[in-house]
């Protein structure tokens, strides 16, 4: 599907669903593409001839995160209305049965970070770029991510991703834990696929009913902690120091904040 300034689509092939995502220049997430993302995702659970879902977007950058700029679709979300709805779409993202792999070929950025943490596994190119950098915006984290980073690389070392907002690399993103695989950019799309195979030659029933069962309540859970996420969103972006950082970031440059 083609909408405004983004697309959302879908193709199957032997068993394998991919959903490609386009929203150039930088893949800001928005929630109109969230909500085509989770329609297509619910979609192909009513596939029988899809059993694993790849997600991928177009571009060098997988997903910049949310765009706080003059004219993104943050930037005059006053009551934070945008970013509550927003929210309702990420948690309908984690309600399908099917396995996602994301396929993370460059910069993964506050938000985009949130996106590829939906998926159960992440193969990642070496270009690639992960970073939490909400506390750089004067921001608390969202999209469920104060919930899923420490359960996938530990309190620890999500604590040092969420407090520094230190960007890294594929590496090390791999000896952390949080992805699975990380290769050459050129051979990103043809490991993403062997993988995907290796789930989708599996008994279909028995990859839903274990995917459900390590998941767990994941889905509610998210849903909680975005709620808890918004409300301190909400007070944070109320202050200098956010509109601070917006400016500082957009400037390359660290933030002069004021505590205010």
């Amino acid at each position: 599907m083609t909408q405004g300034n983004f697309s959302v689509q879908t193709v199957i092939k032997d068993h394998i669903g991919t959903i490609t995502f386009s929203c150039p220049p930088y893949n800001h997430v928005s929630v109109e593409l969230l909500a085509e993302m989770a329609d297509q995702l619910i979609a192909l659970d009513e596939t029988d001839e899809c059993r694993v879902v790849l997600l991928q977007s177009e571009g060098k950058i997988f997903c910049a995160g949310a765009d706080f700029n003059d004219g993104g679709d943050f930037a005059d979300d006053e009551d934070n209305a945008v970013a509550l709805a927003l929210y309702e779409q990420a948690v309908r993202l984690y309600t399908n049965r099917k396995p996602i792999i994301a396929v993370v070929q460059g910069a993964t950025i506050g938000a985009g970070l949130g996106l590829a943490l939906v998926a159960d596994f992440r193969i990642a190119s070496d270009q690639a770029r992960w970073a939490a950098n909400f506390v750089k915006l004067g921001f608390h984290a969202g999209f469920g991510i104060t919930h899923r980073l420490p359960g996938l690389i530990g309190p620890q070392k999500a604590a040092r991703l969420l407090m520094t907002g230190e960007r890294i690399n594929g590496v090390t993103a791999h000896e952390w834990g949080l992805v699975d695989l990380v290769v050459p950019a050129d051979q990103l799309l043809e490991t993403a696929t062997s993988f995907a195979t290796q789930i989708a030659e599996n008994a279909p029933l028995a990859i839903e009913e274990t995917r459900n069962t390590l998941r767990g309540n994941l889905a509610d859970a998210v849903k909680a902690t975005t709620s808890q996420e918004w409300v301190v969103q909400t007070r944070l972006k109320k202050t200098q120091d956010f509109a601070e950082g917006v400016k500082a970031v957009a400037e390359r440059r660290a933030g002069q904040f004021k505590r205010k």
